[in-house]
């Protein structure tokens, strides 16, 4: 048996006997305690169990990666499209004959004019 296999059957049996004693005096804290120690237990060794299935699964499966999604700044605005690999990401458009200095687009830059405030002539009298 494996350590797996002998700590189920052990917490499993122990929260077994814990739950009947349990049954019996309900009003019981001391009980109450050990059952929920034993459920305790129980849970531990189940999620080492789930821990033993998925990396089962993860070694007998051939999974490919997943595929890192480009940023939000390099998505086009139009609808997506699949590039020739199917992950989704888009290939940067191809410009020739263009300076390297003009590759973005023209923006003008306005900023806006502070306005002062004159004090008012009512000074609350």
């Amino acid at each position: 048996m494996d350590e797996i296999e002998t700590r189920l059957k052990d917490t499993s049996e122990k929260c077994v006997e814990a739950y009947c004693a349990w049954k019996e005096k309900k009003n019981d804290a001391e009980l109450r305690g050990g059952l929920q120690e034993a459920v305790h237990e129980l849970r531990k060794v189940s999620a080492r169990l789930e821990i033993e299935i998925a990396t089962s699964e993860r070694d007998q499966m051939a999974q490919k990666p997943i595929p890192v999604p480009p940023h939000r700044s390099a998505r086009r605005k139009s609808a997506p499209s699949q590039s020739a690999d199917g992950n989704g990401n888009q290939e940067q458009p191809q410009m020739d004959n263009a300076p390297a200095e003009n590759t973005g687009p023209k923006m003008e830059i306005k900023r806006r004019r502070r306005t002062v405030r004159k004090p008012s002539d009512s000074s609350g009298d």
